[in-house]
């Protein structure tokens, strides 16, 4: 009798002791989040160091100087960190930059254009103007014989009287499109009014285009549309010459130590680099604001995850994912791929309300079980999620190679978008809040997502990644990137 009270005794208090320690582990972690939340707000430097960036820096074209000094200062800052494991990492590639542009409808000058990015090194053509509308496939393929030779308007978005629920393609589609279907150029209308131009590139595979690709301010491309529509025949005549040259560029990242799973790396990105119009305080300065950010705080607190987790800022993604692309082939190459357990991309994204599981079935309920935790430290956060995956941004690199990826469901006001890619894109669109929400919100997911016993999402095989695009409707514009790799 005594020895089965004995027994149900320590039966109980292993029980109790079990109880506890879990009580006490949720404790701490509740604890660390709210750590995490008062420093950002008492601390953060997110703001001023773009400030800092957009204004001694300004733009950062990847190959320029400017791009150059981006990339010392974002390795000194997580030095002065004090992270002790600090990389450049150098590659090589072709890239390219604006030289003079001209462009005139009936022989009528207009100033407002800016090329696209991998036009060609020289160009001059002239040739019939025609309009695609939204230049998507069906509309090619509904004027096939009126595009051939001609240079094409195409607008950027899905206009508003189109009456359908369509999918909008990536600028640089639209142009391959274009080139397919044997079109001389392409004059893309921006969508935002008041005269914003806009840029970036025209190629989906980041090399040269056969075509000269521009872009016109909303208002005349409307203006141009109406003329057409009436019957009027336009000549457009394009003259640009631009630069293509090798150039060396250099991602840095600064790794912070895992205590137990020290084989797997969560992989947080964004793209330093930015264009040339502006300083692009939006795309990426707030992401790269945000992720050095959450680097400072991890180390301000001390935090050991018990995953590594690589704070890396990428060169080159406004010219095709360059930096990403560089570093994946080299993990791929040296059998190290398999070690990123996870990548989260920033990138132009901030005041998050939730985060995108980006495909990912398995963990839209551990995103919410995280999200009902930040809920715990602030009432504010919406825990939203998300389950979509995109493409044209770092998560790409590694979504393509089965690598499970997160992003920011952003909460930024219209306006801030309005600004992408153009020459609006500077610091007086930047709202301390907003960016100070974007560092403890993802600090606090990274947290959670980084001290996992596991991590129900695993990387993908050749096939299964196959499958998973397929799924999310991206096998059509990964063809028309040349980025599909798996045949027919």
């Amino acid at each position: 009798m005594r020895l089965k009270n004995y027994l149900s005794f320590v039966v109980l208090s292993i029980f109790l002791f079990a109880a506890c320690t879990s009580k006490k582990d949720e404790s701490n972690e509740v604890s660390q989040l709210e750590k995490i939340n008062k420093e950002v707000l008492e601390n953060s430097k997110a703001y001023s160091n773009l400030k800092k960036m957009t204004t001694e820096i300004g733009h950062r074209l990847t190959g320029s100087e400017n791009g150059k000094k981006a990339e010392q200062y974002t390795y000194d800052l997580l030095k002065s960190y004090g992270y002790e494991d600090v990389q450049f990492y150098p590659f090589e590639v072709e890239a390219w930059s604006r030289d003079t542009v001209a462009i005139s409808f009936n022989d009528e000058s207009v100033e407002e254009v800016v090329s696209l990015g991998h036009s060609p090194v020289e160009a001059e053509v002239e040739a019939e103007l025609v309009d695609l509308g939204n230049a998507l496939r069906a509309d090619f393929e509904a004027n096939k014989e009126a595009v051939k030779g001609k240079i094409v308007l195409a607008y950027i978005g899905i206009l508003p009287d189109s009456g359908e629920d369509l999918k909008n393609i990536h600028r640089s589609e639209k142009t391959a499109l274009a080139i397919e279907y044997g079109a001389k150029g392409i004059v893309i209308i921006n969508k935002v009014p008041n005269g914003v131009l806009l840029t970036g590139t025209a190629s989906v595979t980041g090399s040269l285009i056969d075509i000269p690709a521009v872009c016109i301010t909303y208002e005349k491309g409307m203006e141009l549309k109406k003329r057409l529509a009436a019957g009027e025949a336009v000549k457009a005549s394009i003259f640009m010459k631009n630069n293509s040259d090798v150039i060396k560029s250099r991602n840095v990242i600064a790794t912070l130590p895992g205590t137990e799973y020290k084989d797997q790396n969560i992989v947080v990105g964004g793209h330093l680099d930015s264009w040339d119009l502006a300083t692009g305080a939006i795309d990426n300065g707030i992401g790269i604001a945000a992720i050095l950010d959450m680097a400072r705080t991890f180390k301000a607190l001390n935090i050991q995850p018990k995953r590594n987790i690589q704070f890396v800022m990428f060169m080159g993604e406004e010219q095709g994912l360059l930096g990403s692309k560089a570093l994946v082939k080299d993990l791929q190459e040296e059998n190290k791929l398999a070690n990123v357990s996870y990548m989260m991309n920033i990138d132009m994204s901030g005041n998050p309300k939730g985060f995108n599981a980006a495909g990912w079935d398995v963990m839209v309920p551990v995103f919410e079980t995280i999200g009902l935790a930040i809920q715990e430290v602030d009432s504010t956060y919406e825990n939203e999620v998300k389950n979509r995956a995109g493409l044209h941004s770092d998560h790409q690199t590694y979504m393509m190679e089965g690598v499970p990826t997160v992003g920011l469901v952003s909460n930024l006001e219209p306006v801030v978008y309005d600004f992408y890619h153009s020459n609006g894109d500077d610091f007086s669109l930047v709202n301390e809040t907003h960016l100070k929400n974007t560092v403890r919100f993802s600090s606090m997911f990274l947290y959670k997502l980084a001290n996992m016993d596991d991590i129900p999402a695993k990387k993908l095989n050749f096939e299964e990644t196959k499958q998973f695009l397929i799924d999310q409707d991206l096998r059509e514009e990964l063809e028309l990137g040349n980025n599909w790799k798996w045949g027919e």
